[in-house]
């Protein structure tokens, strides 16, 4: 089989508005979580989340575009710019029509337009569904991320895309694998985007009793892996990458970060929302197989870049499913989580994880779990707490698990030529 790479790469979040101001941010432990300013918290049980703030979606959208497109699209197709750009693949701002054919787009969102959805189902009752925008249905729609996307920038091939809750952006990696693998393109966008910190949102989950209730002390509430953790706190950003057919990048002499070696994809069939070890394990283990395999029979992970969200389940069982995984195999690889840093951005944290876990490749260093104060006996790994770690980084496992019992996971190499 064809090997699969990664050319191009972008991410905006909490800490950074593209992908070097944000990982540098990220590995030196800062957190961007704090109260909520997008919309008034005072009634609310939960008040903190993870924001990009002075965000102007009008300096890549225009200002009409700009009210045609919800939050989640604005962020995507600022992440996708970058992606783009940092592939070498558009010629003002477009791709030429001579390959526009061949590179398609796999969008992914947990939840999509929520804002849009909100602010005009409040119209509706309070006014007159009369005043209902225009725009409302084609900003709410999570394929409508691609849609903006490929039109701006002239991307003819597969537009596909991914709910898949939290796991949506890694599964997206997944399905532009496949795509270029069984020959529909010979390249894809993957661009997962999140942004769901509205009342509905914080609303809704905080009635589950998922979030962090730490409103006094927001910089460290997401305390991942922690004995203390008390849930997680809402994120919202958008990761993007570039993904090609080796043979297609060698031909155009681009730059290559990584190879996609194996995925992994399972469902627990267990709960709405509670997670299981078992099918974190069987998605982790397919994964694990199939980069083995693409590997030359021989694997050896150097970093988990963990789902990691704060939860007392989530972090209890997905230690447990990484124990299980590795006692066969090799020693537990370093472990961390990035949700202390950023929050946890929901669909768009598998890409943004991908993203990040190339960076730490390259730059061979950890990203710290921060806030991992009281150690926890169910969860009893090396979780980098507190601070980053240089170490050269050559195969990385990133998880991304979600509700529904939806369970993704890929497998990166580092490209040397």
């Amino acid at each position: 089989m064809q090997k699969i790479v990664i050319t191009g790469i972008g991410m905006i979040n909490g800490l950074g508005k593209n992908t070097q101001e944000s990982f540098d941010a990220i590995v030196d432990g800062k957190t961007s979580i704090d109260i909520v300013s997008l919309f008034d918290i005072e009634e609310f049980s939960v008040k903190i989340a993870s924001e990009v703030k002075e965000f102007d979606p009008t300096a890549i959208l225009g200002k009409k575009e700009a009210k045609k497109a919800d939050r989640f699209i604005q962020l995507g197709i600022h992440a996708s710019a970058e992606a783009m750009s940092d592939a070498d693949l558009l010629i003002d701002n477009k791709l030429p029509d001579d390959i526009a054919d061949d590179m398609g787009i796999v969008s992914a969102s947990g939840i999509g337009g929520l804002p849009n959805i909100e602010k005009n189902s409040v119209i509706c009752n309070n006014r007159s569904p009369s005043k209902i925008s225009p725009f409302f249905i084609p900003s709410s729609l999570v394929n409508m991320l691609g849609g903006f996307v490929t039109i701006q920038h002239n991307i003819k091939g597969p537009n596909l895309s991914v709910v898949t809750a939290c796991a949506a952006g890694t599964h997206a990696i997944a399905e532009a694998y496949k795509t270029i693998a069984l020959g529909g393109a010979t390249k894809m966008l993957v661009v997962g985007a999140e942004s769901a910190i509205t009342g509905a949102g914080i609303g809704g989950f905080a009635a589950m009793k998922a979030l962090s209730t730490r409103n006094d002390d927001p910089k460290r509430a997401s305390r991942p892996f922690d004995k203390g953790r008390d849930g997680f706190v809402m994120g919202e950003g958008a990761g993007a990458l570039v993904v090609e057919s080796l043979e297609s990048a060698t031909n155009r002499g681009a730059k290559i970060y990584a190879e996609v070696l194996g995925f992994g994809e399972s469902g627990d069939a267990n709960h709405i929302t509670t997670p299981t070890q078992d099918g974190p394990y069987r998605a982790m283990k397919a994964a694990y197989d199939m980069a083995r395999r693409n590997n030359g029979g021989e694997l050896h992970i150097d970093y988990v870049n963990a789902h990691g969200t704060s939860t007392p389940v989530n972090d209890k069982n997905e230690t447990a499913a990484i124990k299980q995984l590795f006692k066969d195999n090799q020693e537990s690889p370093p472990v961390s989580s990035i949700k202390g840093q950023i929050g946890h951005c929901l669909g768009a944290a598998g890409s943004i994880e991908a993203v990040v876990s190339i960076k730490a490749m390259k730059e061979s260093i950890i990203p710290p779990t921060i806030n991992q104060i009281t150690s926890d006996d169910d969860c009893d790994l090396d979780y980098v707490p507190n601070k980053a770690r240089k170490k050269v980084l050559n195969i990385v496992m990133s998880n991304s698990f979600g509700f529904g019992g939806t369970n993704a996971v890929v497998i990166l190499k580092n490209y040397k030529g």
